[in-house]
């Protein structure tokens, strides 16, 4: 499947292992709650291929009705590491302030909303997005289209075909396709059974390819 080929007027960004690698911390925080029931630790590739939707979707079929105090021990430990062990995604950076140069950005996150803006901030990204819309900022998460309507909202446009939502797994591109927006995965999508597995409408092998294919869509822009 080849890239898109025009420029969008938008693009909102999945967080964890698309723009940003935290993984350590939220396989820190799980063992720890994990550990508090009696259950069996994940590695860190079993964390990689099993953690998609919000916590709030997630832990209640895993814990059952004591959810809740499993919530309150994960994020105590996130907390405790997040910003120590974020790292950014290899080309992130660049790939950002190339296409900050060009469309408004924003960020659609099932990280909770206070994690993920302290991440940008650690990470001196703040100031690229419009938004950071992360799990709890709406009233429902991601794959739901509520996160990324406010954080087309916060870009001053409606979502829909000229809007891209770059995400790295299956789950962000049903949240595209929900919210009438473009999907386009970055990566290989290793972990959702490879590039075969994911139904998107555009796809790049990595940031420096998303970000030349960008530089040279704005230039056919401009150039009419």
């Amino acid at each position: 499947m080849s890239a898109l080929d025009t420029l969008p007027r938008a693009i909102v960004w999945d967080w964890d292992n698309t723009l940003a690698d935290g993984w350590p911390a939220i396989m820190a925080g799980l063992n720890a709650a994990f550990s508090a029931f009696g259950l069996p630790q994940w590695t860190l590739e079993e964390v990689r291929a099993n953690v998609r939707k919000s916590l709030r979707d997630s832990f209640p079929a895993i814990f059952g009705g004591e959810w809740t105090r499993a919530r309150d021990i994960f994020y105590a430990e996130v907390r405790a590491r997040h910003l120590v062990v974020l790292e950014p995604m290899p080309g992130a950076g660049a790939l950002l302030a190339e296409a900050a140069r060009h469309v408004p950005l924003a960020v659609v996150s099932n990280k909770q909303g206070p994690l993920l803006r302290a991440e940008a901030a650690q990470l001196g990204w703040t100031g690229h997005f419009r938004a950071l819309v992360g799990a709890g900022d709406t009233v429902a998460d991601k794959p739901s289209p509520e996160p990324i309507r406010l954080a087309c909202a916060a870009c001053g446009i409606l979502p829909g075909p000229d809007v891209w939502y770059v995400g790295d797994n299956a789950l962000d591109m049903e949240a595209a396709r929900r919210a009438g927006c473009r999907g386009v995965l970055l990566g290989l999508a290793e972990q959702d059974g490879g590039l075969a597995a994911i139904t998107r409408d555009g796809d790049y092998p990595d940031a420096e390819m998303m970000r030349s294919a960008l530089l040279g869509l704005a230039l056919a822009a401009r150039l009419g």
